[in-house]
């Protein structure tokens, strides 16, 4: 027997319907957008572990001490990746990149776009748990690892 040619049309029609649907409803996968890396960090630190400041509450007493911490340079296809953190107890308040690859017009143009998005969302996550970003991959890897090894540092 023939199969109707109506009834494969509304099968196709329905499954088409329900992979577009199913499709948009899937939340979109990182997409933090920023104007500017948020960086606050001092531009003097160093590797290790510093006491900048100490704030406290108005009678608890408590202090919590600012410190910065430089991740190890990574070594990446395209040039080293280094990751400096600015920490106020266990929380992360700054990241920058201390190094990216800058050897080529096109990796300072990829890094220009990149770093921001990778230091927001190292502040979103306030861990290494965070996305790499298309089109950076070797960047973001290296500064995945950079930004693992200033945490593993720092005891977060």
């Amino acid at each position: 027997m023939k199969a109707h040619p109506l009834r494969r049309t509304v099968l196709t029609c329905a499954a088409t319907v329900t992979v577009t649907v199913l499709t948009l409803a899937m939340k979109p996968h990182g997409t933090t957008a920023t104007a500017a890396p948020p960086v606050t960090a001092p531009s003097g630190g160093s590797s290790g572990s510093s006491s900048d400041s100490a704030t406290g509450g108005s009678s608890g007493g408590s202090t919590t001490t600012t410190r910065t911490v430089t991740g190890d340079t990574v070594q990446t296809r395209y040039g080293p990746v280094q990751v400096e953190l600015t920490l106020s107890g266990s929380k992360i308040t700054a990241a920058r990149a201390v190094q990216t690859p800058a050897n080529e017009p096109r990796s300072r143009q990829i890094n220009a776009s990149a770093v921001p998005t990778l230091i927001q969302e190292t502040l979103d996550a306030q861990s290494a748990r965070i996305d790499t970003v298309s089109g950076a991959t070797f960047t973001s890897e290296g500064y995945i690892s950079s930004l693992q090894s200033a945490l593993d540092q720092a005891g977060g």
